[in-house]
């Protein structure tokens, strides 16, 4: 038994409006009328009203180094981690020495020690706690963790595994970058962090029981990062909704009777808020309505792209609606670089 006990989101201080992010974007970027047009056309229509940063930003369109930026990196996920964790553990009736495994997620910075090892010694877990940092699965992340916690729970029955994503995509803006990918990553990530507490033990919340990864062949192309000497470069294929739409439904369809299961048993589907197109093309393929995928709209509309720490503000949305009751199954659909999609199967308890 693996049960997502508890939940829990943060954002950094400051917040930034759809007209503020169009207002610095004309201010350092050298584009043409027509393209300018062009880019704020993608804003306008991108589903995003609002979204959070550590920084003003006025500060976080200024171009700096890559040491500066990993240092800014570096603090702010020590600091929104420790504040998320605490916050979930807190929620759970869980403290930190009872927690087995820690699993720490992000995609958007690096820094070694890696977050883990902080959090260690920030909020008093045991020195012999397991630890596994995923630092290259983006988007897909969280997800694939929560998996990851459900595998060691059927191992330790007894334990408790604590998930935590922290992203902040703001601290990889490029004022140098005009290409298409760059444009539309800016009208679309924020920052944020979100945690998750899933025990061994028979307690109320949200059960994991089965998961699925897929990596689609040949697509490195439709997503992830390049590493150049400005820092993390975005890779955004346009075609990225036909390779949802090429493959998802029958990997979907797959797990699902496996499981004994069709599209139609769902209740809720913890979709990964990656974008209008991409949750348009998802929604089309699963033939899912908007009562099933709404907080993913809404934390897109909120919060942007949280990279891998989105499909945790969705499943937090879902359980503090007070839509869901003890026997709704739902379904965990989150997308990755590779490119990948990882699948879970969730029923409320």
């Amino acid at each position: 038994m693996a049960t997502i006990a508890a939940t829990a989101t943060a954002v950094p201080a400051h917040r930034f409006s759809l007209a503020d992010a169009k207002r610095a974007l004309r201010q350092v970027m050298p584009l043409s009328p027509d393209r300018l047009k062009a880019v704020e056309s993608i804003f306008d229509n991108g589903g995003v009203e609002q979204r959070y940063s550590p920084f003003p930003i006025d500060y976080l369109v200024r171009s700096r180094p890559l040491e500066v930026v990993s240092r800014e990196y570096r603090a702010q996920a020590i600091e929104i981690g420790s504040r998320v964790c605490s916050d979930c553990l807190e929620r759970a009736g869980v403290c930190a020495r009872e927690v087995s495994l820690l699993i720490t997620v992000s995609c958007t910075g690096i820094m070694i020690p890696s977050l883990d090892a902080h959090l260690i010694n920030a909020l008093g877990f045991r020195p012999d706690v397991r630890r596994l940092p995923i630092t290259e699965l983006g988007c897909s992340a969280a997800a694939t963790a929560l998996a990851r916690a459900r595998d060691f729970l059927i191992a330790y029955p007894e334990s408790a595994v604590l998930v935590a994503a922290v992203e902040f995509p703001s601290l990889t803006f490029q004022a140098s970058d005009s290409s298409i990918a760059n444009l539309v990553s800016c009208a679309l990530f924020g920052d944020g962090a979100a945690a998750a507490l899933v025990s061994g033990a028979d307690v109320p919340g949200v059960r994991i029981l089965d998961s699925e990864s897929r990596l689609f062949p040949d697509s490195y192309d439709a997503l992830g990062f390049e590493l150049k000497q400005t820092g993390l470069h975005i890779i955004l294929g346009k075609h990225l909704p036909d390779v949802i739409r090429s493959g998802l439904r029958d990997m979907t369809e797959g797990f699902l009777t496996r499981n004994g299961l069709s599209l139609e048993t769902l209740t809720f589907i913890a979709l990964h808020p990656g974008g209008k197109k991409l949750i348009q093309a998802a929604e089309e393929v699963l033939g899912a309505s908007r009562d099933r995928t709404q907080p993913t709209w809404d934390i897109l509309r909120e919060y942007g792209n949280l990279s891998s720490a989105s499909v945790l503000f969705v499943l937090d949305a879902w359980t503090s609606s007070g839509s869901l009751h003890p026997g709704d199954l739902g379904l965990m659909v989150a997308f990755g670089p590779g490119f990948s999609v990882e699948l879970l199967l969730l029923a409320c308890a």
